[in-house]
């Protein structure tokens, strides 16, 4: 928006109103680039960012490879890679052959919660490990505390994640008693658009 003096002035949208699409379409730039700062390959990062921008977190292959200007092949290699990393869910679309992809509202909590079993795999390798180098050598001892790090981290994860939940649980009851007072309908947190 233009002031009457010919400068820019940012204007929040109100809560519900479309966002500009050039403005979105720079959100998800700055995001997927700090993404691949923190060691995401650049189109997963660009897919993912683009997901998490859209109303319904859902959207198409065909309709991700316009939205950010690379080809369908792109599309198809993020898309392994963040199904793969569990970021984001292939489905039909209902009625059609095409597949469609969506970002679960919740997919921080999901995600961590994955982590769990990997874990729990990097833990029972590194014993075996430590058994197979030795448990008095330097390796084995190396070997030792990187599981006793990660079965640490196990216990940690397990509390940040209930703590989240109750967390969760307040913000959706203020956010109900909110929209109550209102005259709203209160929005289930969590669920799939």
């Amino acid at each position: 928006m233009i002031s009457g003096k010919g400068r820019a002035v940012e204007r929040e949208p109100e809560q519900g109103q479309a966002q500009d699409p050039r403005a979105v379409a720079d959100f998800v730039e700055r995001f997927a680039a700090e993404l691949v700062v923190a060691g995401m390959g650049r189109m997963p990062s660009r897919i993912f960012s683009c997901l998490m921008a859209e109303e319904s977190g859902v959207l198409t292959s065909a309709e991700l490879s316009e939205r950010l200007q690379i080809s369908p092949a792109a599309v198809s290699g993020g898309m392994r890679y963040l199904i793969q990393v569990g970021l984001v869910a292939k489905e039909r679309e209902p009625g059609s052959r095409r597949d469609r992809y969506r970002v679960l509202n919740d997919v921080w909590f999901e995600s961590l919660t994955r982590r769990d079993e990997l874990l729990l795999r990097w833990i029972r390798v590194l014993k075996e490990g430590e058994a197979t180098v030795g448990a008095g050598t330097a390796a084995g001892k190396r070997l030792e505390e990187s599981a006793a790090f990660f079965e640490f981290m196990i216990d940690e994860l397990h509390g940040m994640l209930g703590r989240w939940r109750e967390h969760r649980a307040v913000r959706g009851r203020e956010e109900a008693r909110g929209q109550e007072k209102a005259g709203g309908q209160p929005e289930a947190r969590g669920q799939q658009a």
